[in-house]
């Protein structure tokens, strides 16, 4: 890896990549066969050195090749390269065989070649003197050579290895820093030419690169043990303390889960010995809870030399629980090959005051394998390798009790469980046994035996769904309640390594050693999703708030995490079928060009589903309400007591001035009023009559069904407009009031239609309310109008039976389901 100011080069294989802003891929430059371990940025170009010793120089921005130099590996292979600070297109090469090369790059030519030291070259660096380069050897030297007259002036010498990176202070101090293989950093004054300082473990794995800060007191060091540290020079002695840190695991995860309610922090263990929180949010929120210490007050007394003598191994299983932990511990943790469990803090970052373990028990031959705490955080339930099953107060680190005479299973515990009230605890054993336990009393409940050797467990407490993932590469789901085997699962073709529910309860998640991660559907008891990785998923657990899955692999460093595409896009999940082959699919990084990649993929299913358009009316049978609101027709019947309720006090007064807002027409749509042209001053008052006695649409779309019996029309007329509208379309249909009998008549026929359709049902009742209630007197004296209320009445009427019969159905299952016993 190499920066410059603009750009940050990175090599994999034998390519290598420019990031912009650490995550935009700007280029990428391909030509090597080997793989990169140099790189050198050189103004507009870059130089790149593969470990076939072939060095080639790109322009940067047209990504062409400039210059392409090829060595011979037996006699000159390149491991170091540096740009001397004030040479022009000159670069100085470094090798395994110990020469130096000066080449002009510019006139492709060498230019001179120091002979060296007949040690390996391991680091070159310029030094804040011109002419001046520091050379760290293979043997641990570290040479001063001037360039210029070849010659060394100053010799240092380190017994921890290889020098793998140099620096100089640049604030003024005539330090150097030096680094090694096993963590040290060496500090050595350049004008005593002596070693001042050394500092020791200042990472756990070798050094991998090192640099003070242009100007200021800061070293920034990293190592293989995944951890970026900086160190501040601020002390008389001239000792680094360490400032700011960010550091990740160092060795391949063992086990991870989400922690607390609000799915922000995610604790991780590993099998470099710690035990580490991650946010989900921002880094600035990890910690670190430290390594597992045996004795913890011994170590402190006797200084830290020995601790890694005291070290815990690593942490296989662990559980947690945050409701007690402002009061005690709230982690309990099994390591490798332990007897005794760990108890840790999360709170205080640190390990805690008890190791639990059964007092009878002095040997390591028994091993803890499972353990779970209570919701309530009071109580550790452990289970060991011999079969026993012990609970714990996580206060007082006391032993309360265990399951069973003398042991809960004659095989390994693979899984413990205690349900959200204390009430059960759920064991399985190597044996094929699941049993529930009374958790007060211990004493067993129910046995049941699996078809398989169970190989892991995990409780959803707030619904009672434990599952299962088998030896036979089968899962089986049970409710605690019934004690009964709900769904089986089966497809993988791995040992499953692990198992997470969803928030709701409505989804299962296994992550197995073929590499998928599947979804499983409890309600449907159907695969509704599964996606195929490059490398196996160890663990999966799910946040509490269901937005995010995260996973950690075999041999991976990192915790991956997955968004729920559900919560934010229309996805479907309808059951795949049996010979369904997953795609593979990246592990989420930080580069945008695979976010794309990812956000077209997550749209594919999308595209699959069906667009459903629902009908106007599913069945002819069925009785269909119209989708207007109830305000368009609940309240026809007490319009006038509505309009009485409303009655303005006084009448409006007309405003001084012109108004703000334009005016409108009222209506249910609006629409903006037109001026009103007064051309004539001399207008007549008289009222036309003649416009009064027009004909309104919805008349003349009635009169138009008496002929063609067809009333979509007029239906639709009605439909736009609001209570006051209604009536008064309802009260013009009366011959006194410019309409007709045969008017009269064709609306009665509308609404024969409408109850003839089971369409609009409530419209309908409510429009022939209001018509009866307006014309009750002119009804009866009309044959026509009594003929057609007839045949409206026996419609009415069956349609009415045929609805009170379904809920008298319905109301009497309703009582059954409250008030029988299931």
């Amino acid at each position: 890896m190499a920066a410059d100011g603009r750009l940050v080069f990175a090599a994999y294989g034998n390519v290598f990549s420019a990031f912009a802003r650490n995550k935009e891929v700007v280029h990428t430059f391909k030509g090597h066969k080997a793989e990169i371990h140099l790189l050198q940025p050189f103004g507009d170009h870059i130089i790149s050195v593969d470990t076939d010793s072939i060095l080639i120089i790109w322009h940067i921005y047209s990504e062409e090749e400039y210059l392409q130099l090829t060595f011979d590996k037996s006699v000159f292979k390149i491991s170091a390269i540096l740009h001397p600070s004030t040479y022009l297109n000159k670069i100085l090469l470094g090798s395994e065989q110990g020469s130096l090369q000066l080449w002009n790059v510019k006139s492709n030519k060498l230019l001179y070649t120091f002979l060296g030291w007949k040690i390996g070259v391991t680091a070159l660096q310029q030094a804040p003197a011109v002419d001046v380069v520091a050379v760290g050897l293979m043997s641990g030297q570290v040479i001063i050579h001037n360039i210029k007259f070849n010659e060394t002036l100053m010799k240092f010498r380190q017994d921890w290895g290889p020098i793998t990176s140099i620096s100089f202070r640049t604030d003024g101090h005539p330090i150097m820093a030096a680094g090694s293989p096993c963590g040290h950093i060496g500090l050595w004054d350049l004008e005593d030419k002596k070693l001042i300082n050394q500092m020791r473990n200042a990472h756990s794995t070798a050094i991998a690169g090192l640099t003070f800060l242009h100007r200021e007191p800061l070293l920034v060091t990293n190592g293989a043990d995944n951890a970026l540290r900086i160190w501040i020079f601020d002390g008389p002695t001239g000792e680094g303390r360490l400032l700011r840190f960010r550091m990740g695991h160092s060795a391949p995860l063992t086990k991870i889960r989400y922690y607390g309610q609000n799915g922000q922090q995610i604790l991780s263990a590993s099998q470099d010995g710690t035990l580490q929180s991650f946010s989900t949010i921002h880094e600035k929120f990890n910690k670190s809870l430290g390594h597992g210490l045996i004795n913890k007050k011994r170590v402190k007394r006797k200084g830290l030399q020995n601790a890694l003598s005291v070290r815990l191994p690593p942490i296989t299983k662990f559980a947690a629980e945050e409701a007690r932990e402002s009061d005690w511990d709230s982690i309990i943790a099994c390591h490798q090959g332990k007897l005794s469990c760990s108890t840790w803090n999360y709170q205080r970052s640190t390990i805690g005051a008890y190791f639990l373990k059964p007092k009878e028990l002095k040997t390591d031959d028994i091993t803890a394998t499972a353990v779970d705490i209570t919701s309530c955080g009071n109580f550790a339930v452990i289970g060991l390798s011999s079969g026993t099953v012990d609970v714990y107060n996580m206060q007082s680190g006391i032993h309360r009790g265990s399951f069973g005479e003398d042991q809960a299973h004659k095989g390994s515990v693979r899984g413990v469980a205690v349900d959200g009230l204390n009430q059960l605890t759920i064991t399985t054993g190597s044996e094929g046994l699941l049993k529930f336990w009374n958790f007060k009393n211990k004493i067993l409940i129910h046995s049941m035996s699996l078809d398989s050797s169970p190989n892991t467990m995990l409780l959803h407490r707030d619904s009672g769904i434990l599952g299962l993932a088998l030896d036979d590469f089968s899962i089986s789901v049970l409710d605690i309640e019934t004690r009964k085997i709900v769904r089986e699962f089966s497809g993988h073709h791995g040992q499953i390594n692990d198992l997470a529910f969803s928030p709701d309860g409505r989804w299962l998640i296994s992550a197995s050693m073929d590499c998928t991660v599947r979804t499983w559907d409890l309600p449907s008891g159907c695969l509704i999703d599964s996606f195929l990785l490059d490398s196996a998923p160890l663990n999966v657990t799910m946040s509490p708030t269901g937005d995010f899955l995260a996973t950690s692999h075999v041999d991976h460093l990192g915790i991956y995490l997955w968004s729920n595409v559900s919560l934010y896009s229309v996805v479907s999940l309808r059951p795949l079928p049996t010979d369904y082959v997953p795609s593979v699919v990246m592990l989420p990084g930080t580069c945008q060009t695979q976010d794309v990649e990812l956000s077209e993929e997550t749209i594919e299913p999308s595209d699959e589903m069906i667009e459903y358009d629902s009908p106007e009316q599913l069945n002819e049978h069925l009785v269909t309400l119209s989708l207007l609101p109830e305000s368009r027709w609940k309240n026809l019947l007490n319009l006038d007591v509505i309009k009485k309720k409303n009655k303005p006090k006084e009448p409006p007064k007309v405003p001084k001035s012109a108004p703000f807002f334009i005016p409108t027409i009222p209506g249910l749509v609006p629409r903006y009023a037109a001026p009103e042209q007064n051309n004539d001053p001399h207008q007549s008052k008289v009222v036309n009559l003649g416009i009064l006695a027009q004909k309104s649409d919805f008349c003349l779309k009635l009169e138009e069904g008496l002929v063609n019996n067809k009333y979509e029309a007029a239906l639709n007329l009605l439909k736009e407009l609001g209570p006051s509208g209604i009536e008064t379309e309802l009260r013009s249909l009366s011959p006194d009031c410019g309409g007709s009998i045969e008017v009269m008549q064709s609306f009665l026929k509308m609404i024969g239609m409408m109850l003839d359709r089971k369409r609009d049902f409530e419209l309908a009742q409510a429009y022939l309310a209001l018509f009866l209630k307006l014309h009750l007197k002119l009804l009866p004296s009309e044959p026509v109008l009594l003929e057609e209320l007839t045949k409206l009445s026996s419609q009415v009427e069956e349609n009415w039976i045929h609805l009170q019969s379904l809920f008298n159905q319905s109301m009497c299952i309703l009582n059954y389901i409250k008030s029988a016993l299931l």
